[in-house]
């Protein structure tokens, strides 16, 4: 679901170090360390080079966050402690040089300090991404744009179609929450890319898309609700429908997470869709997808029952604010009260409340509460009850962000009430909230796998869809 993300600016400057060049090549180099935050590793890595023989220029790297080449600045550094300022990354490293392959330090931002040990790369870092396709293709690709009228804006996205005689049946890809491209990049990983390639090359057609306020699309992602997204979708699939190499009679959505819960909005109110895939879509309302998640991702990452139980109460309160006052100004003086209330109970220093509610303005900004209060509120078994196309559901046994038990089982249940026997529902063993084959699931491993998507998944999704009739 939502996804956390450390770096947002970019800041230009260059540094000298007067004249201190005989300790300068002992720090030159690339170094990695990983930023441990909640459930997530990010990988981050420092490119530091002697310039004029006399002075550093330093560059960071995000590579789980698509990030390459920001420079940042200055730098001091005195033959064995260095610090590196980010000022409009709110960031600062300090570091010492333990031996010639070891900085020992710590990476602040935004008023939280994470332990970050760098370790000197002997070569480029290089992600693997085996499954990324790589010219050239056998099959057309082609930048497109299409109106959402009823928002006002221009949505920009990618449509593949397959080489040979057509129509073609086609798949429109909506993304999970956050802002997302038309790839829906997450840690390296590009999965509406890779599956937009194998559809194309088994004979199906893929329009993805950037969301709006991402890319080349227009609007604003930060304040848009599910239902307001599902208008996007909408007219993503009536675009479709203008194109003469696709079957009109088979469009059909394909929803990841979040897009999940889209997919079915969308249906009920264009009738002519002509299937769904649910990728990890919610079935039941997002308080509890969130509570689940909450508890998952704690136990796996070594909590305990205690950690989950003040976690859940906490969220539970401040979701209780959010409900019940749909003004957003009032909504945040509310939170934030109950919230210091929460720290001072826990007998907290002065401190550490501070630091804790600049994490709070962090991750939960008045921005987002009207897609959090629509997300929380909303049972999407409402709108999975009115869907008569068929549905393929899948989820994967080991996702701690969307629980493949409550989800799956709402969502046919939710079918079936509604007269709806179309539909084939997939707990996939192994996998985790991306699809990917893992050990824990947790959000920590993403990155590090270099299996982008599933290829049984791929198959699955592909045959399904060419089996419909």
């Amino acid at each position: 679901m939502k996804k956390i993300w450390i770096l947002c600016f970019i800041l230009l400057i260059s540094v000298g170090l007067n004249g201190q060049d005989t300790s300068l090549n002992s720090i030159a180099g690339s170094w990695m360390g990983r930023l441990e935050v909640s459930s997530i590793s990010l990988r981050i890595i420092f490119n530091i080079s002697v310039i004029n023989k006399d002075s550093l220029g330093v560059t960071l790297d995000s590579p789980d966050q698509g990030v390459k080449n920001i420079k940042i600045g200055p730098v001091t550094f005195d033959g064995k402690t260095v610090k590196i300022m980010a000022p409009l990354l709110l960031g600062e490293y300090n570091g010492r040089l333990t031996n010639d392959t070891l900085i020992a330090g710590t990476w602040k931002q935004s008023g939280r300090t994470f332990d970050l040990n760098l370790t000197r790369l002997r070569t480029a870092f290089k992600l693997i991404r085996p499954q990324e396709p790589k010219p050239p293709f056998p099959y057309a690709s082609e930048d497109v744009t299409f109106m959402n009228e009823k928002a006002g804006i221009r949505l920009a996205g990618t449509l593949t179609i397959p080489s040979g005689k057509g129509p073609f049946p086609a798949v429109v890809m909506i993304s999970g929450s956050g802002p997302q491209n038309r790839n829906e990049e997450i840690m390296g990983h590009k999965p509406f890319l890779v599956i937009a390639d194998y559809f194309a090359r088994h004979g199906i057609a893929v329009l993805r898309y950037d969301d709006r306020g991402v890319g080349q699309s227009q609007g604003l992602r930060s304040n848009a609700t599910s239902k307001d997204l599902a208008s996007d979708a909408m007219s993503a699939f009536d675009f479709l429908k203008t194109q003469k190499s696709i079957d009109q009679r088979k469009i059909g959505l394909a929803g990841h997470s979040e897009g999940g819960f889209i997919a079915p909005i969308v249906a009920i109110s264009r009738p002519d869709v002509a299937f769904i895939i649910s990728l990890a879509g919610p079935g039941v309302k997002g308080e509890k997808i969130l509570f689940r998640q909450t508890k998952d991702l704690i136990l796996a990452s070594g909590g305990t029952e205690k950690q989950v139980k003040d976690a859940l109460s906490s969220n539970a309160r401040i979701y209780s604010v959010l409900k019940k006052e749909t003004d957003n100004v009032k909504a945040e003086e509310k939170i934030r009260e109950v919230y210091k209330k929460i720290l001072i109970k826990e007998k907290l220093d002065t401190g550490e409340i501070k630091t804790r509610m600049d994490q709070l303005n962090a991750s939960m900004s008045p921005s987002s509460y009207d897609w959090l209060r629509y997300f929380i509120t909303t049972n999407p078994a409402t709108f999975w009850k009115k869907v008569h196309c068929p549905v393929l559901a899948l989820n994967g046994e080991k996702d701690v962000q969307v629980n493949a038990d409550i989800n799956l089982n709402a969502i046919e249940k939710a079918l079936k009430s509604g007269g709806n026997n179309s539909f084939k529902i997939i707990k996939l063993p192994g996998l985790n909230h991306l699809f990917q084959h893992c050990d824990t699931g947790l959000p920590a491993e993403y990155g590090e796998i270099e299996e982008t998507i599933s290829p049984d998944v791929l198959r699955i999704m592909s045959g399904w869809i060419l089996d419909l009739r």
